[in-house]
C-alpha cells in the first residue's frame, strides 16, 4: 500500500470535497497548497497508478438532466464473463459494471436519454450475449454523500 504523507492527503480532501470548478483547478489546488501544478498532477498520477485513485469525475444528477437510468443484473455463466463485460464497457452510458458474489453476478448501470432507448439497448445486449437482464430503475433516490477524511488523527 502507498505510504501518503501531508501533502497527499490534503491533495485527496481538496479532490473529494472542495475541487476548484476553474479552467486549470489542479493549478488553483497548487497554488492553494503552495506547490507547484507539476507536483499536484505527478502525486495524483502516483495515486492513479497505485489503484489508490481509480477515478476522478464529476457527478451528474441524471434526472435533472432529462435522462433515465437503470441499474441493471444478469447471470452469466463464468466462461462468458469477459466477452459479457467488454460488450457493456463499450456502451456509452455505462457508469458502473462489477461483478457480485451472487446468482446474479454482473452488475451495471446505464443512463441514457430516455427509457425507450433503455430497453432496446438492454433488448439488444440480451440477444447479442444471450443472457437476460433485470431493470430495475430507482423508486426514489437517495443520495448519501461520503467523504474520507484524510488528515492524520481525523480516522474516527
Amino acid at each position: 500500500m502507498q505510504t501518503l504523507d501531508d501533502i497527499d492527503r490534503q491533495i485527496l480532501n481538496l479532490l473529494q470535497s472542495d475541487f476548484p470548478l476553474a479552467a486549470q483547478p489542479y493549478k488553483v489546488m497548487a497554488e492553494g497548497m503552495g506547490i507547484s501544478e507539476a507536483e499536484v498532477l505527478d502525486r495524483i498520477g502516483t495515486m492513479k497508478s497505485t489503484g489508490l485513485i481509480r477515478r476522478i469525475g464529476g457527478i451528474m444528477d441524471t434526472r435533472s438532466l432529462g435522462y433515465y437510468s437503470t441499474l441493471c443484473a444478469a447471470m452469466v455463466p463464468g466462461s462468458r464473463i469477459d466477452a459479457a463485460v467488454a460488450a457493456i464497457n463499450r456502451l456509452p452510458g455505462v457508469t458502473h459494471n462489477y461483478l457480485r458474489d451472487h446468482e446474479y453476478n454482473l452488475w451495471f448501470t446505464l443512463t441514457v436519454p430516455s427509457q425507450q432507448e433503455a430497453v432496446g439497448t438492454l433488448e439488444e445486449l440480451e440477444s447479442t450475449l444471450g443472457i437476460e437482464i433485470v431493470s430495475m430503475p430507482a423508486e426514489k433516490v437517495f443520495k448519501i454523500r461520503v467523504n474520507f477524511d484524510m488528515e492524520i488523527g481525523n480516522e474516527d
